[in-house]
């Protein structure tokens, strides 16, 4: 789970880096913050088929894992909107 948790930490930041790179300022960076979101969504229920259909774990084993693993990274990039919207 961290590992996965990293990843996203690190998507995230390619997420943003990009919106800098092919964007104008806080405003570019936050939409692509925004694009990441359902990305990384697909990514986190993905995992979590893996981990039922491969792994076999049980749906109710994987859905506390998948909460967590969709919901750190979301709110990291929900707080950098909310950080960028600001200044």
């Amino acid at each position: 789970m961290a590992m996965v948790l990293c990843g996203g930490a690190l998507l995230m930041a390619v997420f943003a880096l990009f919106g800098r790179l092919w964007g104008q300022g806080a405003a570019d960076i936050a939409l692509a913050l925004k694009w990441f979101m359902p990305v990384w969504a697909g990514v986190s229920l993905t995992n979590m088929w893996v981990g039922v259909t491969k792994a076999g774990y049980s749906m109710a084993e994987e859905l506390p894992v998948l909460l967590i693993v969709l919901a750190v990274p979301t709110a990291l990039a929900f707080g950098a909107i909310l950080y960028l919207s600001k200044g």
